[in-house]
């Protein structure tokens, strides 16, 4: 905003705190912006994820340490809790709220947990997200019973991975034995070296590596019932995929979770094109409206090339847009109006001109 903007850096920021700011709703806003480009009528997704903002000082709020993908360790910054829209057969995603994490200092002095913070900002926007879709996907770090149970009282189910060793057992589907008491659930603890596939259906997935397999099962951890999916790889690994929601089908659960990589690549866009770690405020207000603005520019960048029938490359949509103002700056700077009809085709190059690769 600064470098093609008529103001400074400070300004937007100081503006980032006025009561106007305040008033946005960025999630009806972007939920608007994702009616445009997913299909609201598929198989949609509520995907989350935090994500590491580098940020150096001590005054900034709710700075930290916290975890860092990239670096593969803690480290001093901020994080930002993520949701977005994922359509899981297109595999695409729309981000749709933002929402900046407190430090573990200040989770202590409140008596909560990483998760339970985690569970509130579900809560936050649960009545708007609910009405979209029941489906949370999330990373490995979030299938614990905690968070299970704590989501499921807003209506929602999860979809997540198992750690490699998880305690599962089959279902018992035999006749019932007509004693009193409760009738048999469980039917022998799952033996990943042994699998029995006699009670699994195998699943048909096209460009999917190794074999899968599904089933209903018992997590032990969890105390409830899902739907499993078991990924043997080539190199003879395993791993667990799972969903609280047992009517899903063993296809949509692995699918569901594999779409869960879309929001990383749009935090990817979002660092890269869209100035999500450029804001230098350190007041809440100001870094939450910076972070969200940036999401709902990376949205509108996608919305206007799936209606301009553009292939998705947000360097390739910087590249046109930088073109467009630099041509356009250059009449307005040479005061000169020429005829549009005239010159549409070169315009058109001019636009459409980019660096070429060596």
């Amino acid at each position: 905003m600064e470098r093609y903007g008529s103001h400074c850096e400070q300004t937007y920021r100081s503006n980032f705190n006025r009561k106007r700011s305040k008033c946005i709703n960025w999630l009806l806003f972007n939920l608007s912006l994702a009616k445009r480009s997913l299909n609201m009528d598929g198989l949609l997704a509520i995907a989350i994820n935090p994500c590491y903002i580098s940020k150096s000082g001590k005054k900034t709020a709710h700075i930290g340490t916290f975890w860092s993908g990239c670096a593969g360790a803690m480290k001093h910054g901020l994080e930002i809790m993520g949701l977005g829209l994922v359509d899981v057969m297109a595999n695409n995603c729309m981000m749709l709220r933002a929402h900046q994490t407190p430090g573990m200092s200040e989770l202590k002095q409140r008596n909560r947990t990483l998760v339970q913070h985690y569970i509130g900002v579900i809560k936050r926007y649960s009545k708007e997200l609910i009405k979209v879709t029941d489906i949370v996907v999330a990373d490995a770090y979030f299938s614990t019973s905690t968070f299970v149970n704590g989501i499921a009282g807003f209506g929602f189910h999860l979809v997540s991975r198992f750690r490699d060793n998880a305690d599962l057992r089959y279902l018992y589907t035999g006749p019932r034995t007509g004693k009193k008491g409760r009738p048999k659930l469980i039917d022998g603890k799952i033996d990943y070296s042994k699998l029995d596939f006699s009670r699994m259906e195998k699943l048909h997935i096209e460009g999917l590596e190794g074999k899968a397999y599904t089933l209903l099962a018992y997590s032990k951890a969890m105390k409830r019932k899902v739907r499993l999916v078991i990924w043997i790889m080539p190199n003879k690994k395993h791993k667990l995929f799972f969903s609280t929601k047992t009517s899903m089908t063993g296809e949509q659960v692995l699918r569901t979770y594999r779409s869960r990589f879309q929001i990383e690549f749009c935090y990817r866009d979002a660092k890269q094109f869209v100035g999500l770690t450029h804001c230098q405020a350190r007041h809440t207000c100001q870094l939450d409206f910076s972070y969200n603005a940036s999401f709902a520019e990376l949205n509108a960048a996608k919305v206007m090339m799936k209606e301009n029938n553009q292939p998705y490359s947000m360097a390739s949509f910087k590249s046109l847009m930088f073109n467009s103002y630099y041509t356009k700056r250059i009449f307005d700077m040479s005061r000169i109006r020429p005829n549009q009809t005239l010159i549409s085709k070169i315009a058109k190059e001019l636009f459409g001109w980019q660096r070429k690769a060596a």
